[in-house]
């Protein structure tokens, strides 16, 4: 449900972002909409480089699931990491 509606504000930022290059804003918003929406995709590429191992192990084509990783950052590659790690604890020898 957060991750949900989390990856719903991050979307609507950067659609909000995108519609201010052709319209202006209210209350002066478009340059910040765009400066936030520069410093998320900023972040969300280095988090792609730090965190490339699970953003391999995404199901589908490595392109998508680095596209997620810079739209969505943590709340695309965390599950992925997630998941890596336990099936490892379930293939460990008890």
């Amino acid at each position: 449900m957060i991750n949900t509606l989390s990856k719903a504000l991050l979307s609507l930022t950067y659609l909000v972002a995108l519609a201010s290059l052709f319209v202006v804003l209210p209350m002066g918003a478009t340059p910040v909409v765009q400066k936030l929406a520069l410093a998320l995709l900023a972040v969300h590429l280095l988090e792609c480089l730090l965190a490339f191992k699970a953003i391999k192990s995404y199901a589908g084509p490595l392109w998508v699931s680095v596209l997620l990783a810079l739209l969505f950052g943590l709340l695309h590659w965390m599950p992925l990491a997630k998941a890596a790690r336990q099936a490892a604890a379930d293939q460990t020898p008890v």
